[in-house]
């Protein structure tokens, strides 16, 4: 708006070349007067005038230029421009009936954005680590695709490898054949129970050795039941039959359980690897790097990558065994993956405990030769912790993805039955209410927080219907929808009169919320913060909450004024849920 009347101005006035997308305005502060502020202080050494009098001048020649500008006032070195009414009017009336308002079109003739997200392994059920990797992943995707990307989501599932051995062999040991049939359990929590057996075993076998004499860290790697699990993996790699279609059975078992689990979360995939299918061509790599000479092989047959001149270490990438390890299938699976889709980013979406293993990925891949290796990104995200600490699998600790999201639609229930506003809607359309706020809640509390920050979960806090939550934001959709259904029984079609309307205070404040929409959501994509748009979408129904406290809307008596006003209502609703669903969040329409 303002960016390019600044931009003529400083070249009539100074002989400045300043692109417009370079002049940044800021909000102006509340004790001020005025919309947009410029900082003079970078043109003033060029000027060769005061800051007070630059200012003055940048902002005489604006009002020339900007008729949208109504007056300007200068505090120092800060330029502040109100903007006449008649730009808010105009703007709300533009883009009242657009629904995709503040999304842009993803390209799909673009290269595409590869976002790999989830990744989970097979030898337990999702759980709140790997909730918040998915909400990340999935609603950065949607934040790329709103900023104009083409996206592609992707998960690669960790299928193989010791740790998988260690539930197998745990259930063919304690497991008598138990099935998911047989249990009643869900196949991924029936497997990770088996995965927290074969650790207590473990412990007791580390403890009868110790008890017999041998060192701590020795007995760790002496145990029986590690040693029948690493002769597992190698007859696994070896393509033993019976342990392949013992893996085969209970894999099975585990990814009807996360595809249940991800139709809950609302989440999904465009494609889905299996390191059991990349592994080999990571093997392959790591020979090329033998034969290049930028991989070495130990004395015990280990092959290693030596960083030292990148201020890491030595790394290994096949065991002196011959088995692969998690970098190993991670190049084998990068190079497929940029041969599918040709990215213009391969985006890996995985907590800061594995910064480490991502520098090495971009340093071998540089090494071997490919010149996109500088297209791999981490999104590195803080952990997800508890009131009572950390949580870890092998013990049986962890808060389970599925018991998280069915307490948190049992929260959802019972606040809102001491809201006591939802009985008249059935048992089903309760239900699919529940859900949504249930899941608005953990999504929103978890998204709120930047990624790159640990985080605490409170379940009770996030379910809130007051302050920064997701069903705030959701109740205030909600009461938005019953303002405009009201309004349009009163007869309200469209804004259809814009003359004579002088606008409050309040009013002002929403519509430059929505003005500040396009710019949030393209600075939350460039951050990969979906944290962004969430405070965003929180500030904007803020907002439109105090509009709504001091402003009459059906109660108007002036028609023109309520049909604005009525429309205004409406622009909002569709901003909050259009951001909303970046986040991967559902608005329900009354509650």
């Amino acid at each position: 708006m303002l960016e390019q009347s600044i931009s003529k101005a400083l070249k009539n006035l100074y002989n400045l070349d300043i692109a417009p997308e370079t002049i940044s305005l800021q909000t102006t502060k509340k004790e001020f007067e005025g919309d947009f502020t410029l900082v003079v202080f970078p043109y003033v050494k060029a000027a060769r005038k005061g800051p007070e009098q630059v200012a003055n001048e940048i902002g005489a020649a604006v009002k020339e230029l900007a008729p949208e500008v109504e007056s300007y006032n200068v505090i120092k070195g800060f330029l502040n421009f109100v903007i006449a009414d008649s730009y808010w009017l105009q703007f709300i009336n533009d883009i009242y009936t657009q629904e995709n308002y503040g999304l842009k079109a993803p390209d799909a003739s673009e290269a595409p954005v590869v976002i790999e997200y989830s990744s989970p392994n097979t030898n337990k059920p999702l759980h709140l680590g790997h909730v918040r990797n998915n909400l990340l992943g999935w609603s950065v995707a949607q934040l790329l695709k709103a900023n104009g990307n083409n996206v592609k989501m992707v998960n690669l599932v960790n299928d193989r490898g010791i740790h998988i051995c260690k539930s197998m062999l745990a259930w063919l040991k304690f497991g008598n054949g138990e099935t998911p049939e047989t249990s009643g359990m869900k196949g991924d929590h029936l497997v990770g129970k088996y995965y927290v057996e074969f650790d207590k075993h473990y412990r007791a076998e580390i403890k009868e050795l110790v008890a017999g004499g041998m060192e701590e860290e020795e007995a760790k790697k002496q145990a029986p039941l590690l040693l029948e699990a690493q002769s597992m993996l190698k007859k696994w790699e070896d393509g033993d039959k019976e342990i392949r279609d013992l893996w085969e059975r209970m894999n099975g078992w585990v990814y009807k359980g996360f595809d249940e689990t991800y139709e809950r979360m609302g989440v999904g995939f465009d494609k889905v690897y299996y390191e059991s299918q990349t592994y080999m061509l990571g093997k392959e790599l790591v020979q090329k790097g033998l034969d290049m000479g930028v991989l070495y092989r130990r004395e015990d047959g280990a092959v290693c990558a030596d960083l030292t001149n990148d201020g890491l270490d030595h790394k290994v990438l096949l065991r002196k065994d011959g088995t692969s390890v998690y970098m190993t299938q991670d190049l084998g699976t990068a190079l497929l993956r940029h041969n599918d889709f040709g990215a213009e980013r391969l985006i890996y979406v995985v907590g800061n405990e594995q910064d480490y293993h991502f520098k090495v990925l971009k340093i071998i891949l540089g090494r071997l030769g490919f010149d996109w290796a500088d297209k791999v990104y981490h999104l590195s995200y803080g952990m997800v912790e508890l009131p009572n600490g950390k949580m870890k699998s092998r013990e049986g600790t962890v808060v389970d993805a599925d018991d998280l999201i069915s307490e948190m639609e049992q929260t959802a229930a019972d606040m809102s039955a001491e809201h006591g506003k939802n009985d008249d809607l059935s048992p089903e359309q309760q239900k699919e209410l529940f859900h949504i706020l249930a899941l608005g809640a953990l999504k929103y509390f978890i998204l709120k927080v930047d990624p790159t920050k640990n985080m605490l979960f409170n379940p009770a806090e996030s379910i809130d219907f007051n302050g920064n939550t997701g069903p705030f934001i959701q109740y205030t959709y909600a009461r938005i929808r019953s303002i405009v259904r009201k309004g349009m029984a009163q007869g309200y079609q469209a804004i259809n009169d814009l003359n004579g309307i002088v606008l409050n205070e309040k009013e002002r404040e929403v519509i430059k919320k929505l003005h500040d929409m396009p710019a949030s959501i393209e600075a939350a994509a460039q951050a990969f913060s979906p944290a962004q748009v969430a405070n965003y979408a929180y500030d904007l129904a803020k907002s439109f909450n105090s509009f709504y406290q001091d402003t009459p809307i059906l109660k108007e008596e002036n028609a023109a004024v309520r049909n604005f006003r009525i429309g205004l209502c409406a622009t909002v609703a569709q901003a909050i849920k259009n951001t909303m669903n970046i986040l991967g969040i559902q608005v329900p329409e009354r509650m």
